[in-house]
């Protein structure tokens, strides 16, 4: 099922799709969304509505080229570890493979990262029999630098149970940040050759203003909530991701992948929906930014559409914010 793909359209309206991961490969654009169910059970911070079981892998020639659903290619029941919610994946490609990173709660409720192989960008994927070790929590973005080393990006708070290990370990009932300390940053963690595995230990990447100070976990028009990524451009290394209860993606700048990240500004203003989740790619020489809404279901937070629109940058670097509903305009 295939339709035209427009700016600011639902790529795909016969299931909905959610946290569009975009890469070209083979000079094809492919995304690799989550699969919301269509179910109409209540919502909680828990995020107990999103309760996705399986992915499917678009892929468009161009951008006002048909999108192609490629089916179903990896589903928890096949994922030995994992026992449900199957949230927002990613993809990479290294070693004439293609890589499916994805969280997913394991037999103790607890969220873990896990990795699927194929031959071809849009699979099936085949999982590993294990999460990859020392993962937690969700939203995993990979991102293969020019010298070839590879980096996962992760982490959400509320339900995707960050904020629960701020010890190192899993701590059921831990108590939020202060609200005057410093934020929770993503955790990020150099792959392994074989991209199955933790170089070392990740760590916590720090967020600061212009002037060196940690962002504040009260902050919530910019400290961390979820959903990272990872770009690269002129230079500059780009963390973005989401702010969650204020509903923003912003970003920050850096000139190593690892950080310190210096917050700029915002990317996209607040969709319909409480959630909002991206990929920042390059494509025929421009950029764009893949999110998603829920303008496809009248607004249920649990069903979603993905989407795309054109991203501009300012001579300095810095990202011209867009409004999703309305006239782009510098901040």
């Amino acid at each position: 099922m295939s339709n035209h793909a427009k700016p600011n359209q639902p790529l795909v309206t016969h299931i909905f799709t959610a946290d569009p991961s975009a890469h070209v490969f083979n000079g094809k654009l492919y995304i690799y969304p989550s699969h919301d169910l269509d179910h109409d059970e209540p919502s909680n911070d828990n995020g107990d509505q999103y309760k996705m079981e399986d992915y499917h892998v678009l892929s468009m020639d161009d951008v006002d080229a048909p999108v192609v659903d490629h089916g179903e290619a990896l589903h928890v029941r096949d994922v030995k570890w994992a026992s449900k919610q199957m949230w927002a994946p990613d993809a990479a490609f290294k070693n004439d493979t293609y890589y499916l990173y994805f969280p997913a709660r394991d037999h103790e409720d607890i969220f873990r990262i896990g990795v699927a192989t194929s031959k071809n960008p849009e699979g099936p994927f085949v999982p590993e029999d294990n999460y990859i070790e020392g993962s937690f929590s969700i939203d995993p973005a990979v991102f293969v630098d020019e010298d070839d080393r590879a980096y996962m990006y992760f982490g959400g708070l509320w339900g995707g149970q960050l904020e629960k290990w701020q010890t190192g370990e899993f701590v059921a009932d831990a108590p939020n940040p202060d609200v005057n300390g410093p934020a929770l940053g993503p955790m990020v963690a150099e792959l392994t050759d074989d991209m199955l595995n933790f170089k070392a230990a990740p760590q916590e990447i720090s967020i600061v203003d212009e002037d060196g100070n940690p962002l504040l976990a009260g902050d919530e028009e910019r400290r961390y909530f979820e959903g990272p990524w990872m770009h690269k451009y002129n230079g500059n290394y780009y963390l973005s991701y989401s702010t969650g209860s204020t509903h923003y993606l912003v970003y920050a700048m850096s000139k190593s992948p690892t950080g310190p990240f210096v917050y700029k500004g915002k990317i996209l203003e607040p969709v319909i929906g409480w959630t909002t989740h991206h990929s920042i790619v390059e494509f025929k020489g421009k950029w764009y930014l893949f999110y998603h809404d829920c303008s496809l279901s009248g607004g249920v937070n649990h069903k979603r559409c993905v989407k795309f629109t054109e991203l501009k940058y300012n001579e300095d670097g810095t990202i011209v914010t867009i409004k999703p509903y309305g006239d782009q305009e510098n901040e």
